[in-house]
């Protein structure tokens, strides 16, 4: 009974000093003003909890998350203290913690910690604004081949054509073979994006005496960009004069013929697997094509070399693609890629311009893009050789220009259906399209025209 009476007049006392704070806390702003009121209260609400913690039963545990009293007051002071005293206390908190900061990074930095900090690689990426800094650093950074790239891949073509001739002239002495070479764009320094593409020309030496090249205006199908060769003089010259007179049909030598001949040599009788162990490579045969192409793989990089007969006669070189031909096995395509790269060159060289540039960049871009990947070299040099007729200024400061000009005039041939040849005016280089792949082809390079960064991102 007695300690319930203590514990009661204990309350009352503890209220009546609540009050009594509350009272001061009240009328302490109108006394003293704002800061000593806030001083005052700072300092009730710390006696405050002494009292409380002195009220406190001796065996309850304090909580783990519990204060001490020098804690409160700073934490109270900084709260609310003006902004120069919350800086310092802020300062003083800050100073006071990094012992601690700098011994646990002593701890981490001994000998015997073996974690390691990774360190961070900044990279620097150019800022290209205008349309002209984007094609260059696309350019740069993507469209051009390293050397060394370049140098193994011609090298190790280069050992391939040795090995097929060497075969051949073993194999079959009595085929009249003019010296194979190797040729395209890799050797015009006109590939792009990688060094995965070689062609090695056969040249088939035939007897001008025995035959004529029926220019493609005279043929019945009256195309001129395919030819055909005749065999002439049998009256005089009987069947079985020239060698290649067992690939005549119908009075016409088969460039089919001779494809197939050529794949039964190469592709069927070659030991691949001894030869690719030989050159350090993996060489085989691609499956599905109607040309002759060999795929060459070592480590991480991949060639393919076309095995491409032609027939030189003069200044018209004729090749066998059988892809270009459809079903008519006699025609023989008339090839103007010769004239075409040197045309561009020299160009490029008599007034320091940027045509071979432009030219690679759209050929990487047609790359890049899924819907733009049958417009082929041929028909860009084309555009630029016809353009190039009629704009004078192939600077680098009008880059940007040229290639929304040859984009503009790409689209306006694809409308017409008709992108002429610029050594035969003749001949339609969009033949060989399709009427859906046309239109595909178009309406990429239409929305391009307005916004032309979509060229430059890479496709999948």
């Amino acid at each position: 009974m007695e300690g319930t009476v203590q514990k009661r007049g204990k309350s009352r006392r503890e209220d009546g000093i609540a009050t009594a704070v509350d009272f001061l806390l009240a009328n302490a702003r109108l006394v003293l003003g704002v800061g000593g009121a806030a001083v005052l209260g700072i300092a009730t609400l710390a006696v405050k909890r002494l009292i409380d913690r002195a009220a406190r039963p001796p065996g309850e545990d304090e909580k783990p998350d519990q204060k001490s009293i020098s804690e409160t007051w700073e934490e109270l002071s900084l709260t609310g203290a003006s902004p120069k005293l919350l800086k310092r206390g802020l300062e003083n908190s800050v100073n006071k913690s990094l012992p601690a900061v700098i011994k646990i990074e002593k701890e981490d930095c001994s000998p015997s910690s073996t974690a390691e900090v990774p360190r961070l690689e900044i990279r620097r990426v150019p800022l290209c604004v205008t349309l002209q800094e984007k094609l260059l650093h696309y350019y740069q950074s993507h469209v051009t081949l390293s050397e060394s790239d370049v140098a193994q891949a011609k090298q190790k073509a280069l050992d391939v054509c040795m090995e097929i001739q060497a075969f051949l002239r073993s194999k079959q002495p009595e085929m009249p073979l003019g010296e194979m070479s190797l040729g395209g764009s890799l050797f015009d320094d006109l590939q792009v994006v990688s060094a995965d593409h070689a062609c090695l020309l056969v040249p088939l030496l035939i007897e001008e005496k025995f035959w004529y090249f029926v220019p493609g205006e005279e043929t019945i199908l009256n195309t001129p960009q395919f030819w055909m060769v005749r065999r002439t003089n049998l009256e005089y010259f009987g069947r079985g004069s020239s060698y290649w007179d067992k690939f005549i049909v119908g009075g016409y030598l088969s460039s089919n013929a001779v494809n197939e001949s050529l794949h039964k040599l190469v592709m069927g009788s070659m030991n691949w697997p001894a030869l690719g162990s030989m050159l350090d490579c993996t060489i085989r045969q691609v499956m599905g094509s109607q040309e002759l192409k060999l795929e060459i793989q070592q480590e991480q990089s991949q060639l393919f070399i076309d095995i491409l007969p032609i027939i030189r006669f003069e200044e018209t070189v004729l090749t066998s693609q059988p892809e270009s031909k459809g079903n008519f096995e006699n025609l023989w395509c008339r090839s103007f890629y010769t004239d075409e790269a040197t045309k561009l060159r020299d160009l490029d060289a008599s007034d320091s311009g940027l045509r071979l540039c432009c030219l690679k960049i759209l050929k990487a871009v047609c790359k890049d893009q899924p819907s733009l990947r049958r417009v082929t070299g041929g028909h860009l040099v084309n555009v630029i050789l016809h353009l190039s007729d009629t704009e004078s200024d192939w600077s680098e400061a009008a880059l940007a220009d040229r290639f929304l000009q040859v984009i503009t005039e790409v689209t306006g041939y694809l409308e017409q259906g008709f992108l002429p040849s610029y050594f035969n005016s003749a001949v339609n280089l969009l033949s060989e399209l399709s009427a859906e792949e046309i239109d595909e082809i178009g309406y990429t390079f239409y929305c391009a025209l307005s916004n032309p960064d979509m060229l430059l991102q890479r496709g999948v």
